[in-house]
C-alpha cells in the first residue's frame, strides 16, 4: 500500500488548563503530517470553576464536531506541590476526555516528558524549544506565540510518532469504566 492509498487521519492534541487550554490538530497520511489548526481556549474571564469546565466541554466538543478527529491525545497532568491546582487541572483534563468519549473518539494520555522527548529528542526541553522544533516540523514561518497551543500540537505529533499506541487509551465510556471500575462508586 503506498502513501496515496492510505487513509488520512486527524489527531486532536489537547494541553489541558483552567486559565488557557491549548488545542492543535494535525492531519496524517502515511508517514507525512501537516498542520490543520491550532489555538487556545481562554478561560481566565470566568471566575466560577464549574463554568470553566462547561466552557471546556462545549469548546472541545465544537472542535470535535467541526474537524472530526480520529484520535484525541491529551497531555497528562504532572505532579506538583499545589494539590488544588492539580485537582483543577485534572478536572479540566477529565472534561476534555468526556467530550471525546461522548463522540466515541479514542483518547490517549502522554506524560509531558514523553511529549517533549518524542518531539525534540529531549524529555527536559523547554516549552520554547518544543515550539521551535514544531516550527521546523510543521513548516511555520514563525513559531507559535501561544505556548499552550504549541504544547497541544506537540501532544498530537507525539501521538503520531508513537503510532497511537500506549497503555491508556479508551474508545468509549464503557471501555473507560471497565478499566476504572472504582470510578462509579
Amino acid at each position: 500500500m503506498n502513501d496515496q492509498t492510505k487513509k488520512e487521519k486527524i489527531i486532536l492534541g489537547i494541553d489541558p488548563g483552567t486559565t488557557v487550554m491549548g488545542y492543535g490538530l494535525i492531519i496524517v497520511k502515511g508517514s507525512e503530517f501537516k498542520l490543520l489548526q491550532f489555538g487556545v481556549i481562554h478561560l481566565s474571564k470566568y471566575t466560577n470553576h464549574e463554568i470553566k469546565l462547561k466552557k471546556i466541554f462545549d469548546r472541545v466538543l465544537s472542535i470535535i464536531d467541526e474537524f472530526h478527529p480520529d484520535d484525541v491525545a491529551l497531555e497528562a497532568p504532572f505532579f506538583g506541590k499545589n494539590v488544588q491546582s492539580m485537582l483543577k487541572l485534572g478536572r479540566a483534563q477529565g472534561v476534555a476526555m468526556a467530550a471525546a468519549l461522548s463522540r466515541e473518539i479514542p483518547i490517549t494520555e502522554y506524560a509531558p516528558k514523553k511529549v517533549k522527548q518524542s518531539v525534540t529528542g529531549n524529555g527536559n526541553a523547554s516549552k520554547e524549544q518544543v515550539a521551535a522544533m514544531l516550527k521546523t516540523l510543521l513548516k511555520f514561518k514563525e513559531a507559535p506565540k501561544l505556548l499552550d497551543a504549541s504544547d497541544a500540537l506537540a501532544v498530537a505529533l507525539c501521538h503520531h510518532f508513537q503510532g497511537g499506541k500506549t497503555t491508556k487509551s479508551f474508545k468509549s465510556w464503557k471501555a473507560f469504566l471497565s478499566e476504572n471500575p472504582n470510578r462509579m462508586k
